[in-house]
């Protein structure tokens, strides 16, 4: 089984539409670290799961220097953004771990 760990840093701002009161409501920016995990037990022609450019065109490209809520339809939690990232690096991702700041940090795991 092969497996690869890609590191994002994205800066980018989002509020969340909460059923209570909340500052987060309040448009807001983190910089925010995104682990995603991948394995295969095969790899393709070039010797890779996924190039790792390849993931951070799909991720950091489309979230860098964004209102998060203008890129997504759904409401931008960490728990969603994670299984969001997860879905779009499918069918090899199966962990995305997403830090909003140091002390914050949701994470997907996909069951098989």
């Amino acid at each position: 089984m092969y497996e690869v760990k890609k590191r994002l840093e994205i800066s980018a701002a989002h509020y969340l539409k909460l059923d209570y009161a909340s500052k987060c409501a309040n448009l807001h920016g983190h910089n925010w670290i995104i682990d995603v995990y991948l394995r295969s037990e095969k790899l393709n022609a070039n010797g890779m799961i996924m190039d790792f450019s390849h993931i951070k065109k799909k991720i950091r490209d489309k979230f860098d220097h964004k209102v998060i809520n203008d890129v997504v339809d759904f409401n931008p939690t960490a728990e969603n953004l994670a299984k969001y990232i997860c879905d779009e690096l499918s069918p090899y991702c199966y962990r995305v771990d997403v830090q909003e700041s140091a002390d914050n940090t949701a994470s997907y795991i996909a069951l098989e």
